[in-house]
């Protein structure tokens, strides 16, 4: 039996069904959990997708972080269970502090779309785990709050502890402090990035394929930690 990866739908979702395909393709079970369930139907890990959560009211995922499955998620998160957050899922993340730092307004003021280089800097994670360190990779990046910012000191902390799982190369696009595109927490079993793996998961829709590698990432993972059977 596949593991089953939830995938999150907030009102103002956009790419929840890409990251269920994502998970798909990558040889896993997508379940699909809505914003109001009260459990979470029993899965193995967790994509909280990219989007407009609520609207952005108020500031990016700061409503997502009340919604009642993220009473569970955090719960699970802080168990051991593996959860990804893609944009506004890594803002959803840092609201909810499972991830030191917050994301701000791009330092150009404009919402940005493009293909963007990464290099992995941690093949620890749950989530990085398929990757060599120093990989480069390039997946869609699309995002006018993506600025990661943090106060030096836990910005020391992050790179003293091998914590940024990937950094912007040939051009920060958003002002992130250090270029730094992704975390991890220190557990590894929680990651945020900004830029978009499930939209480079097929030669036909995306520019490379290289964001398949967080999905399998994540199975060898819970077969490894024996969260799940083979």
């Amino acid at each position: 039996m596949s593991p089953r990866i939830g995938v999150v739908t907030f009102p103002g979702s956009l790419d929840d069904r890409d990251a269920a395909r994502a998970v798909t393709i990558g040889g896993g079970e997508a379940v699909a959990l809505w914003h109001a369930d009260a459990d979470l139907h029993a899965v193995d890990a967790i994509v909280l997708p990219g989007g407009f959560s609520y609207g952005d009211y108020l500031r990016c995922g700061a409503i997502a972080r009340f919604a009642p499955v993220m009473e569970k998620i955090v719960d699970a998160a802080n168990g051991g269970l593996p959860v990804l957050g893609i944009c506004n899922g890594f803002q959803i993340l840092c609201e909810s502090h499972l991830l030191p730092g917050a994301l701000t307004r791009n330092d150009h003021l404009h919402f940005i779309c493009r293909d963007q280089k990464l290099r992995i800097e941690n093949n620890t994670s749950a989530w990085t785990n398929s990757f060599e360190i120093g990989q480069e990779i390039v997946v869609p990046l699309k995002n006018g709050e993506g600025g990661y910012v943090a106060d030096e000191h836990t910005l020391d902390l992050l790179e003293g502890e091998g914590r940024v799982i990937a950094r912007y190369l040939d051009v920060n696009p958003n002002g992130s402090r250090r270029d730094i595109a992704g975390i991890t927490n220190a557990a590894g079993n929680v990651v945020g990035i900004m830029p978009h793996p499930e939209h480079a998961v097929e030669e036909l829709t995306g520019p490379t394929t290289d964001g398949l590698g967080f999905f399998t990432s994540v199975l060898t993972s819970l077969v490894t930690n024996g969260r799940v059977a083979v």
